[in-house]
């Protein structure tokens, strides 16, 4: 099996961006300047990647024979990133 993106050290966990994206709004003041603006859409983006990766990673968990909790069929919960944008 190939390495993940986690195991080479490429991406941060969705969760750790997460709380930078969270940290980069609570510092603006929910309003952000044109350079905030361009760090938030790369943030995303990385958050996105990170997410791809996790989901990734327990697909591949559950398909390994013996997997526990593995089951077809079963539901998973994925983090959801809800950020209004100031107006």
């Amino acid at each position: 099996m190939s390495p993940s993106l986690r195991e080479i050290g490429s991406v941060r966990s969705a969760a750790v961006v997460n709380a930078a994206i969270r940290a980069l709004w609570e510092k603006s003041g929910s309003r952000l300047s044109p350079a905030d603006e361009a760090r938030y859409q790369q943030l995303l983006v990385e958050w996105a990647a990170a997410l791809a990766a996790e989901r990734t990673e327990a697909d591949e968990a559950d398909e390994e024979p013996g997997a526990a909790g593995a089951t077809a069929g079963s539901p998973r919960a994925g983090a959801v990133l809800r950020l209004a944008r100031a107006a």
